[in-house]
């Protein structure tokens, strides 16, 4: 999964222009509503737009702390244009990567000192899956009334309405949704969600492969090996996306090496090709690629810790 890929896009200065004067419009009375309302609309903008502030960032903990202050920033543009597409996206994107990197992520390395807390932070990580997957849902919706219900009765019939500029919210809404689930094995009514994934994920596929230089493939190398129904042998439908996410982002980015590795490898017991492929992620050079920096560094801690793990997720172990 792409971490932190869209959560800032304008620089610092930028989104604290919009911010002064969004600030301004609030002491507007009622005859300046419209006033107040471009305001949002121009910040909303301006944080859902391109730029590099957060994924050029060489510092996780730094971005970890400022993340939150965005994200509610988001919601509470939200609150005054809620039909923003643009912000919708990114806050469902930005509670996704932000409960991934800095709270499962937290989970799982905390889990063999103090359980009870561990625990207690991959609850959140759910809840934060489940409100990003929320946000999804309402960007899908703001062309097709009643999406949900249509996507809960009959999914594949139901994304068939959505285009190529829909492929972001799908991507992210496929992605927090299957975050939430794999924190949900005791959850039967979720887990039984997998096929709205499933239609979200293969539409986005469908129109736009080489989104975000590969993420919907690095997605499936993970999704493949738990895919019902599907003809052939899910390892060789995971190594095709493997190969398709490696070529699309030229080999720079750690992510479906450490997927593959993590679900494929292990799901194998063949600890040699985990080594390999965790060894190899490791080896990017974060520095030589800007625009995936953060991505890398913080799927490099993952690698890492993975590298920990490596006598609990194999039986037999090679020095």
């Amino acid at each position: 999964m792409n971490v932190l890929n869209s959560i800032a896009r304008r620089t610092f200065v930028a989104r604290w222009t919009w911010f002064g004067f969004l600030l301004g419009c609030l002491f507007i009375g009622a005859s300046g509503c419209s006033i107040k309302k471009m305001g949002v609309n121009k910040l909303g903008d301006a944080l859902a737009g391109g730029g590099t502030a957060f994924t050029s960032d060489d510092d996780p903990e730094l971005v970890k702390a400022a993340v939150p202050f965005s994200l509610k920033l988001m919601e509470s543009l939200l609150n005054e244009s809620p039909r923003h597409r643009g912000l919708l996206f990114a806050t469902a994107s930005g509670f996704t990567q932000y409960a991934y990197a800095f709270v499962q992520q937290d989970a799982d390395e905390l889990e063999d000192k103090d359980l009870e807390a561990a625990t207690a932070m991959r609850a959140r990580a759910k809840r934060l899956f489940i409100r990003a997957r929320n946000y999804g849902l309402r960007g899908l919706s703001l062309r097709q009334p009643d999406f949900e219900k249509a996507l809960r009765t009959n999914p594949k019939s139901a994304v068939r309405f959505t285009k190529k500029v829909d492929v972001p919210l799908l991507y992210w809404t496929a992605a927090s949704w299957a975050a939430a689930i794999s924190l949900s094995k005791d959850n039967p009514q979720l887990v039984s969600e997998q096929p709205i994934i499933e239609a979200l994920i293969d539409r986005a596929l469908e129109l736009d492969e080489s989104f975000s230089h590969g993420a919907i493939h690095s997605f499936l190398i993970t999704y493949e090996m738990s895919r019902q129904g599907a003809a052939g042998d899910p390892v060789a439908r995971a190594k095709r996306h493997l190969d398709r996410a490696l070529e699309l982002s030229g080999g720079n980015e750690a992510s479906p090496l450490i997927a593959y590795a993590e679900t494929v490898s292990v799901g194998r017991q063949n600890v040699k090709e985990f080594d390999a492929l965790l060894q190899r992620a490791l080896a990017i050079d974060a520095d030589a690629h800007p625009e995936s920096k953060l991505v890398n560094l913080v799927m490099q801690r993952r690698a890492r810790w993975l590298v920990t793990q490596r006598e609990k997720l194999f039986l037999v172990t090679e020095k």
